[in-house]
């Protein structure tokens, strides 16, 4: 019983700290916008990446719903920033 606490802590641990990774795609956003423009290979690779992983999560037979959260602002933010930066 305490280690499945653990183990529901640290999904919803990881859940976080992976939105707050593709949050900080923000900066580079307004930076593109700004004219000075990024490497645009990286974030649509993290945009096609966390595609893969949302819908695995979403098709699994017992759904993986912190492992679809945690992806899903992935593939927002790294299109947004794909985007952006062409």
């Amino acid at each position: 019983m305490r280690n499945q606490k653990l183990v529901q802590y640290l999904s919803w641990t990881a859940t976080v700290m992976s939105i707050m990774m593709y949050i900080s795609y923000v900066p580079q956003i307004i930076n593109n916008l700004s004219g000075a423009k990024g490497n645009p290979i990286q974030p649509l690779v993290a945009g096609i990446n966390c595609t893969l992983w949302v819908i695995y999560g979403l098709i699994k037979e017992k759904r993986d719903l912190p492992l679809a959260a945690a992806n899903f602002p992935g593939i927002i933010f790294g299109i947004i920033t794909f985007w952006t930066a062409l």
